[in-house]
């Protein structure tokens, strides 16, 4: 997950910095990740995935690093499989 992840990271960003030089807990908006960016990212995961971000997951906690985008997308696709 979190190579699809780093995949539309890089496609969607728009950071200055190349998407394999950040680990999975570096804060993404410290790296350069603009509010406009991230929705472009979720738009994006939300198609790659086939899922839809619940209102109390956007937020920038969700979208702040590799790890809380995965972690938020694997709360998603569990509720997902138990609905």
């Amino acid at each position: 997950m979190t190579t699809i992840i780093r995949e539309l990271l890089s496609k969607h960003g728009g950071l200055p910095v190349s998407v394999d030089q950040l680990k999975d807990a570096d804060d993404l908006y410290e790296a350069g990740l603009s509010s406009f960016a991230s929705v472009q990212l979720m738009l994006a995961l939300e198609d790659e995935f086939d899922v839809e971000f619940p209102e109390n997951l956007l937020n920038r906690k969700s979208f702040s690093s590799i790890a809380a985008i995965a972690e938020a997308l694997s709360q998603i696709t569990e509720d997902k499989q138990v609905a």
